[in-house]
């Protein structure tokens, strides 16, 4: 728990990994400073201004990845930092380099300097499964230790894996250098109940999946997990002195072959498609694949309960009946 309103900041707090996580801290005790893009814009503020919690201990801040003096307002005050900020589409960019690594690299270095400069007990940064998939040369079973191949991502032109990899990679050099505390959460197809009146790309996917969608996202799936899981392993990173490094934070390591036929076996009523048994070439299914975050005693929702809190939402939202 919260020592009695402890101050940390969350970038990208009006996601919808963000939402998940200010609701919990808030939860917790924690005063927050939480970042959005545009502090005029409603679909970002009016769902956090909402929470239990937020009327005394939330302040909302405007920032811009690449205007540290922005971020350092935010961080500013701070005892930890929980950095989600990132630009997230598995759909064609025209400009990878101003719509992805620019602010994914970029950016996380600013939070981190601001961090620094702040005298931050700790960071926590939200990575990917991206930055440890696709990675085709590696044949074991994915763990921590697999990082994605950027060769692979530059010939396929996958700019979002490569985003979250290099900026990863940027964010452990510059922990090492400073000797900043800085550990890593890496969520896999995050899908649930979505607080904010935005989709993310994960749920616009399932929903699209719904709607008859066959394409197989072979080079970005390799499980699923809950929004509230991602949320709380941040805040069990954050609170677990003895965490370090990187954390898988995946239900399983499964096909999405294996996902749309539990989709399917749940909701006949839905336009699911029949998909080939392995749609992630070379991918080695598991149990139990995060067994870091297990170990600090994170209870993992299962796949069934995924995709029921995820139909859920889109038919309270009215976006599918």
């Amino acid at each position: 728990m919260a020592k009695q309103g402890e101050q940390v900041c969350v970038t990208g707090a009006s996601g919808c990994i963000g939402s998940w996580v200010v609701h919990f801290l808030l939860h917790r005790g924690y005063s927050i400073n939480a970042t959005v893009k545009d502090l005029k814009d409603e679909t970002e503020t009016k769902h956090l201004r909402g929470l239990e919690g937020a009327e005394t201990r939330l302040r909302l801040f405007q920032i811009d990845l690449l205007d540290y003096d922005s971020i350092a307002a935010a961080v500013s005050g701070c005892s930890g930092v929980f950095h989600l900020a990132s630009p997230c589409t598995v759909d064609h960019v025209h400009d990878p380099e101003k719509e992805l690594l620019d602010p994914a690299i970029k950016g996380t270095i600013n939070v981190l300097t601001a961090a620094k400069e702040a005298g931050v007990r700790r960071v926590v940064l939200t990575s990917s499964v991206s930055s440890i998939a696709p990675s085709p040369n590696w044949t074991s079973v994915k763990t921590e230790e697999c990082w994605t191949d950027l060769d692979y991502c530059k010939r396929k032109q996958l700019w979002y894996p490569m985003s979250k990899t290099l900026a990863e990679k940027a964010a452990w050099e510059f922990a090492k250098e400073k000797g900043l505390d800085v550990v890593a959460v890496n969520p896999g197809t995050v899908m649930g109940p979505v607080i904010p009146p935005k989709l993310n790309a994960s749920m616009v996917m399932f929903l699209r999946l719904l709607q008859g969608c066959t394409e197989t996202y072979e080079d970005f799936f390799i499980g699923p997990v809950h929004f509230k899981d991602v949320a709380l392993a941040h805040i069990l990173v954050y609170e677990n002195k003895s965490a370090s490094g990187r954390h898988l934070c995946l239900e399983s390591l499964s096909h999405y072959s294996d996902f749309v036929a539990k989709v399917a076996e749940l909701y006949p009523e839905y336009k699911v498609p029949s998909l080939p048994r392995d749609t992630q070439p070379g991918l080695l299914r598991a149990k139990d694949p995060s067994k870091k975050l297990i170990d600090l005693g994170l209870q993992f929702i299962p796949v069934e309960q995924i995709i029921k809190d995820a139909v859920e939402n889109l038919k309270s939202k009215g976006v599918i009946s």
